[in-house]
């Protein structure tokens, strides 16, 4: 097993108690945390990510927030190099890193032994250029005829990872499967998944959706329209965000696009939930259906740690 001071990684889907766990054993362990939602990178995308605003982070350092502006693109092996950099300054400082996050990727990314493939502009562009004009469905069946067990890894309508598979696989010939990650820690990590029965996930995403159309998201999205957003190709795709754009466009009414938004948030769970599932090193536990399960969340967590320390 590979040495050093442990990570502790929570991981699972959107809206389970990620966040609020890792402020408390932040506090328990000495830690500091480093983020693992693709989108939390945004500035200014707060609401509709769910974002632990400033106030609440109990003087907890955060790192890999607020890294990226909406017109900018996100990049895994960026964020490696930039977040494995963290890891070890934490380290340094005598402190625990603790990431938290649920785009399955970036986590895989920054905790286990992966290599990034070359890119190509030109081949990209083509791509690109193909996804815009033929749609992503298109390529989609293209990456499925030749590497199918990456196809069943990438959502059909992501564009952005279908491009980039098809890139890998004409750049290098082999499949882009093959560059994908494999189960074997970089460090030394304790992985906390959080998981939660559907019923009582869809009512706290249910919730969440209603919270942020009704706490600012739409004014938010505002906000951001002006910083550039439809511009973005990530940034605008984002849950939430890509409803109220349709809204403010008169695509949508209210309702439409808050549900919608809702309808969108289970589907993402769902994907995180077959991302994570099939990793034996994650040590589930019940998250928090109501907020006075919270603080028995963090006792089990805490229970499930406690072998790190001596």
């Amino acid at each position: 097993m590979p040495l050093g001071t442990p990570i502790i990684a929570i991981v699972g889907a959107t809206a389970t108690g990620k966040s609020g766990l890792s402020i408390a054993l932040a506090e328990e362990y000495g830690g500091e945390v480093i983020n693992a939602d693709a989108l939390q990178f945004y500035r200014g995308m707060d609401i509709g990510t769910a974002k632990l605003p400033p106030s609440e982070r109990r003087g907890i350092p955060h790192h890999q927030i607020d890294t990226l502006a909406v017109t900018e693109e996100a990049s895994v092996a960026r964020y490696q190099l930039e977040a494995r950099a963290d890891i070890k300054a934490i380290h340094a400082r005598g402190n625990r890193a603790i990431v938290v996050g649920g785009s399955g990727l970036y986590v895989r990314a920054l905790l286990d032994h992966l290599d990034f493939p070359e890119t190509d502009p030109i081949v990209r562009a083509r791509l690109e250029a193909r996804a815009e004009a033929e749609g992503p469905g298109v390529l989609f069946r293209e990456l499925v005829a030749c590497d199918p067990e990456a196809a069943e890894r990438i959502p059909a309508q992501n564009a952005r990872r279908i491009v980039r598979a098809l890139e890998v696989v004409t750049i290098t010939g082999r499949p882009y499967s093959a560059s994908l990650p494999h189960p074997e820690y970089l460090l030394h990590t304790v992985q906390i998944g959080l998981r939660m029965g559907v019923e009582d996930l869809d009512r706290r995403i249910e919730a969440r959706s209603k919270g942020m159309w009704e706490g600012g998201l739409v004014e938010e999205t505002r906000g951001l329209v002006e910083e550039g957003l439809r511009e973005g190709k990530t940034a605008r795709r984002a849950v939430g965000y890509a409803e109220v754009l349709r809204f403010l466009d008169g695509e949508l009414d209210h309702d439409e696009a808050r549900n919608l938004t809702a309808q969108r948030t289970r589907r993402l769970a769902r994907r995180q939930r077959r991302w994570f599932s099939p990793d034996r090193r994650v040590i589930w536990i019940e998250g928090a259906a109501t907020p006075s399960d919270e603080a028995r969340v963090v006792r089990d967590a805490i229970g499930v740690l406690g072998t790190l320390d001596p």
